[in-house]
């Protein structure tokens, strides 16, 4: 056997070990080049010279973690006929399940890193009264159009999601018995300068937020209810709704399968910026629990806000149970609100926001959501 022939052989072999390189580190290699890629060009020198930076790099660090693995006792373990195979890392807190998705926006060469967002600015304008916001309930809106079917398959065989113009931004006040909680999250979901031009959005805008709504138990939408809700909700949030769609569609199959759920056709979509201030909160509910909402399937929840920074709470809580429509809660994970996160769960998961804490009570130092639902 060749010299090469052996390196291949190794090195095929230690790609299968977790402890050399994980697949959370593999993934995030696969969008560091994609993104160089896409960055440079048509510039095959630069793209070749990336690549080159990035495998020396890469073989240096995966060397020095095989000799440490393997260095002082491979001998041994090839004489006794052990195996040198590692259980894979589980990226899971609980019931969330963390997902590395290479994004598809414009990345710099180095890979997903933390965008510089323009600073936000003191907003005067009104305040809702306080209380915390989850995946902030949004407007129901009309599907433009039919959808195919979808079934398990790669982003790229995903039917369009229809982006729908009318809504309500309401709530829902009951819930409905719900499995244990669960739910998916992605980091670094947009890129640096899609970010950006969000947070721009969301300021320029702040005279469009309205105070937010929900539905009554009795199923009546539009209500107002300060005890269970308080936030304020941007409905129209221009291009940056089919941005934060089409991401969504690159990674539904796979959010589908750690969900455990069957992949569905979307008949429609809704989506709604959020911006939860001092005291804001939304108590618990599920997303799906009213009649007039029952086709909600899927929840999305997109985190943004301004560097450094100023708020604390907002955490999206997660109950595992809900016995007999009884407000008797089970245990519960909590997601605390990072930049450029998203989190998805089933509707019918039984979720609130608690209370946000914002000194200034700025608008431009709110916590921000772009969040909305999926329907089948």
């Amino acid at each position: 056997m060749m010299a090469k022939q052996i390196l291949d052989s190794f090195s095929e072999t230690l790609m299968q070990d977790e402890r050399v390189l994980s697949s959370r580190e593999r993934e995030l290699l696969v969008c560091i080049l994609q993104n160089a890629r896409a960055t440079s060009g048509s510039g095959l020198e630069t793209q070749a010279a990336v690549s080159a930076v990035i495998a020396r790099s890469v073989g240096e660090t995966v060397a020095q973690r095989a000799f440490t693995l393997l260095g002082g006792s491979i001998v041994e373990q090839i004489l006794a006929g052990s195996g040198t195979s590692a259980s894979a890392e589980e990226s899971r807190a609980g019931n969330a399940i963390y997902l590395t998705v290479p994004a598809t926006g414009p990345q710099p060469p180095s890979g997903p890193q933390p965008p510089s967002t323009t600073p936000l600015k003191n907003p005067p304008g009104p305040q809702p009264p306080s209380g915390p916001q989850p995946p902030s309930s949004s407007p129901l809106k009309d599907p433009i159009g039919p959808q195919p079917p979808s079934g398990p398959q790669p982003p790229s065989g995903l039917h369009p999601l229809t982006v729908s113009k009318r809504g309500n931004g309401v709530g829902a006040l009951d819930a409905p018995t719900i499995p244990k909680s669960q739910c998916v999250v992605l980091d670094e979901f947009l890129a640096p300068q899609e970010l950006d031009e969000l947070i721009a959005y969301t300021l320029r805008h702040e005279a469009d937020f309205q105070t937010s709504e929900v539905i009554s138990p009795s199923g009546e939408p539009g209500v107002t209810d300060y005890s269970h809700r308080r936030s304020r909700v941007l409905m129209d949030s221009g291009q940056h709704e089919n941005m934060i769609l089409d991401r969504i569609r690159g990674v539904l199959p796979r959010v589908c399968d750690q969900l455990g759920m069957e992949p569905f056709a979307v008949t429609r979509t809704e989506a709604q910026v959020t911006a939860s201030n001092d005291g804001d909160f939304f108590g618990a509910h599920c997303d799906d629990a009213q009649e007039l909402i029952a086709s909600r399937h899927l929840t999305f929840v997109y985190f943004f806000h301004g560097e450094p920074c100023r708020f604390e709470g907002g955490e999206l809580r997660l109950y595992d149970s809900r016995d007999n429509g009884q407000d008797t809660f089970g245990g519960h994970q909590t997601i605390v609100p990072r930049q450029n996160q998203i989190v998805f769960f089933p509707c019918s998961v039984l979720h609130e926001i608690t209370a946000v804490q914002c000194p200034s009570k700025a608008f431009a130092e709110s916590r921000f959501t772009l969040n909305g639902w999926l329907h089948r």
